[in-house]
C-alpha cells in the first residue's frame, strides 16, 4: 500500500509498501482508496506544497492488478471507475506534481504517470508501454482523452496505436517525458523540480489545470461503459 513521507514542502508519495523493495504497485480499490486518503491528507496542507511519486526497484507500476480483477470480476468497472477519478484528480490538483519513474510503467501504471505535470524517468532502466493494442484489450476513453492532451499527439499515437516500449532516453527525445536521471539522482532531482514550483500552488493552479485539461477530465469522470471488462490486464 502507498505511504508518505516528506523532503522540505514536498510530499514524496511512495506506491509500493513500506519496506519492500521491487513491488509492481498494481491497482485495486483498496490502493486507490489509500491514495485517494494521502491527497486528502496532501491537499489538506496551506501555503506551499508539491508531490512527487516514485516506486522503489524495478517498478513504478505495472497497471491493474489482474489477480484481483480474476477474483472480482463483477468489480472491475468499480475498480477502472476509481482509478478514473483519481487520474482526473491528480490531472487537475492545485499542487505541482512530478511521477519519478524509477522503473517500468506499463498500461495504467503508465497513465498514472501522464497524469502529472512532469515526469522524470531514470535513464538506464525500466520502460513506459501502453500495451493494449497488442494484448487486444481497450482503455477507457477518458485514458485515451489524458494522453492526448498531456504528450505531443505524435507520440501519444505511436504509444497508443503500436503499444511500443519507450526506454528513458527515448522516452526525452520524444517528449514522452520531461527529463532523465541515473537512479542515484532521480529523486532528488524529482524533489528538487516540485520544491522550485511549490510556491505555486494553490486556487490559481487549480483552475488551470481545470481549464487545460477540461475535456479529458470531463472523459475520466464520465462512464466507463465502454471498457472491456479483459481490460484488467492493461
Amino acid at each position: 500500500m502507498p505511504y508518505l513521507q516528506r523532503e522540505g514542502q514536498v510530499f514524496i508519495l511512495q506506491l509500493g509498501n513500506r519496506g519492500d523493495r521491487d513491488t509492481e504497485n498494481r491497482f485495486h480499490p483498496d490502493w486507490v482508496g489509500e491514495m485517494d486518503a494521502l491527497l486528502d491528507e496532501v491537499a489538506a496542507i496551506s501555503g506551499p506544497c508539491g508531490l512527487v511519486t516514485i516506486g522503489d526497484g524495478k517498478f513504478y507500476s505495472t497497471g491493474f492488478d489482474v489477480e484481483w480483477a480474476a477474483r472480482n470480476p463483477e468489480r472491475i468497472n468499480e475498480n477502472v471507475a476509481g482509478l478514473l477519478r483519481l487520474f482526473a484528480r491528480i490531472l487537475t490538483l492545485p499542487i505541482p506534481t512530478v511521477a519519478a519513474i524509477n522503473g517500468h510503467a506499463y498500461g495504467a501504471g503508465a497513465f498514472l504517470a501522464v497524469a502529472h505535470d512532469h515526469r522524470i524517468m531514470r535513464r538506464d532502466r525500466g520502460y513506459v508501454c501502453f500495451p493494449g493494442v497488442t494484448l487486444g484489450v481497450n482503455y477507457a476513453p477518458g485514458m485515451v482523452e489524458m494522453a492526448q492532451s498531456q504528450l505531443p499527439l505524435p507520440v501519444a499515437r505511436r504509444a497508443l496505436v503500436t503499444g511500443h516500449r519507450f526506454g528513458g532516453t527515448e522516452a526525452m527525445t520524444t517528449g514522452l517525458v520531461d527529463s532523465v536521471a541515473d537512479e542515484h539522482d532521480l529523486l532528488k532531482s524529482a524533489v528538487e523540480y516540485a520544491q522550485r514550483l511549490a510556491s505555486t500552488s494553490g486556487p490559481a493552479l487549480g483552475h488551470v489545470k481545470s481549464s487545460l485539461y477540461r475535456t479529458a477530465t470531463a472523459a475520466l469522470l464520465g462512464s466507463v461503459a465502454e471498457y472491456n471488462h479483459d481490460s484488467a490486464a492493461g
